[in-house]
């Protein structure tokens, strides 16, 4: 029988399902690439219907009405684990607010504060095979721990999900309903690195040895890093996000997973973001498994893979050595997301290391990234106990284990040149590294 007669009366339209949502609840959403863009576009016109709906969400790619317009005040708010342009435009609005988390928890630790109850989870999948079996595909950071916990349980099948394989398979028996939305994915195309990263890459690039695993951002950066080690041998990759830099060192035959101390063979990530050429290559491959983020980001879980480098970007390093990616002061950027968790659990890795990487200055070379102290209000993505090997286009400052005056002295010498004297001065003149008296 196939699948649509046998489960059809499963089948409904995004109208008829966001018109299920009652006042006062609260909808977990898949992410990223994963979001459900039929249910989120739908639920414009079902908003002005209820009232104080809060929606979870984490990286969202498109903009929507419902967290856009001023009108949703009252009737629609926003939690979000990590910000995206959209979040940023409309947070002085009050009608969004960021999750703190480190990424292997924001599962856990959101369901914890609400006793573990979810009252709705909107997610996407592939289409069922014919054992009924659907893919969520590109996203499992927070979607699966997110969808066993809803009281109500809806997907927004779209058959342009490429089927991954791990933890990622649904029984259509196991949702209430699905939605069908067979619309393109989103598309991250790959930045090409200007010459700063470049340098940066480099440098990053000497640190990564044969046989060892990988974790990369995105961005110009990464971008840089894998045009750098095409030469090297045997990579294994254990990621939180699968990229297409990441495709093209597999089919040059730099990453073969052979090495891997954990899942070899396998390349392991949470979800993937990236172009057509990254979904193409993930669609029934099982070479390639997905898992939730409490376990692809677990540190004890990294640290079980041998040589793990994790490379991640930051927006300010101070002369301690903390690490602020997630906001500029006090307004919220980014997030955490996976940051610290692949940081610490590269350090914990034998022969590992985690590494932060950034440009020296921003805005047009005006200011530095590298401070005597955060900005006010900065938060702490990457604490002074836990900063490793920092980066910049001017070299390298280890970190680890370093007194603060020495480390001071580390990042001075990779910050730009033109506020070397400054940092130095700062330092002094605030008490965080005082001047020898003789």
């Amino acid at each position: 029988m196939e699948i649509k007669q046998k489960f059809g009366e499963k089948y409904i339209t995004a109208q008829e399902a966001v018109s299920k949502i009652k006042s006062n609840q609260t909808i977990g959403v898949g992410i990223a690439g994963a979001e459900p863009i039929g249910l989120l576009t739908a639920m414009a016109d079902a908003a002005k219907n209820v009232e104080d709906v809060h929606f979870w969400t984490c990286l969202p790619m498109r903009a929507y009405d419902i967290f856009e317009k001023a009108e949703m005040a009252g009737h629609i708010f926003n939690e979000n684990w990590f910000y995206s342009y959209t979040d940023r435009q409309v947070h002085n609005e009050g009608r969004v607010s960021y999750i703190p988390n480190n990424l292997h928890r924001a599962s856990t630790d959101k369901l914890y504060s609400t006793n573990n109850h979810l009252d709705v989870f909107w997610g996407t999948a592939t289409p069922p095979n014919k054992d009924g079996y659907m893919s969520l595909s590109i996203g499992l950071i927070v979607q699966k721990d997110l969808l066993e916990s809803a009281d109500l349980k809806i997907l927004e099948i779209n058959e342009n999900l490429p089927f991954t394989f791990g933890d990622t398979l649904v029984h259509i028996s196991e949702v209430d309903y699905v939605v069908e939305n067979h619309v393109p994915l989103v598309e991250l195309p790959s930045s090409p690195p200007s010459e700063i990263e470049q340098q940066i890459g480099g440098y990053i690039a000497e640190l990564i040895e044969d046989g060892s695993t990988i974790q990369l951002g995105i961005g110009g950066i990464p971008n840089a890093i894998t045009a750098f080690i095409m030469e090297r041998k045997d990579l294994g990759i254990h990621t939180e996000m699968v990229i297409d830099g990441m495709v093209d060192l597999i089919n040059a035959g730099v990453v073969t997973n052979r090495k891997k101390t954990l899942h070899p063979g396998k390349t392991i990530g949470a979800f993937a973001l990236g172009t057509k050429k990254l979904y193409d290559y993930l669609d029934n491959n099982k070479d390639v498994e997905m898992y939730r983020g409490h376990y692809t980001n677990d540190p004890y879980i990294i640290a079980k893979n041998n040589k793990m480098i994790s490379v991640n970007t930051a927006l300010q390093v101070d002369v301690m050595g903390q690490v602020c990616s997630q906001s500029i002061g006090t307004r919220q950027f980014s997030g955490t997301g996976g940051q610290l968790d692949t940081h610490r659990g590269a350090q914990m890795s034998l022969g590992g290391r985690g590494i932060i990487a950034l440009r020296s200055t921003a805005k047009n070379g005006s200011i530095s990234t590298i401070v005597p102290t955060l900005a006010p209000g900065a938060g702490v993505t990457v604490p002074s106990q836990d900063v490793d090997t920092i980066i910049t286009e001017y070299g390298v400052a280890e970190l680890r284990g370093r007194c603060i005056k020495d480390r001071m002295e580390a990042l001075i010498r990779i910050a730009h040149p033109n506020f070397r004297e400054w940092i130095r001065d700062e330092a002094h003149r605030l008490g965080i590294v005082p001047k020898m008296q003789f």
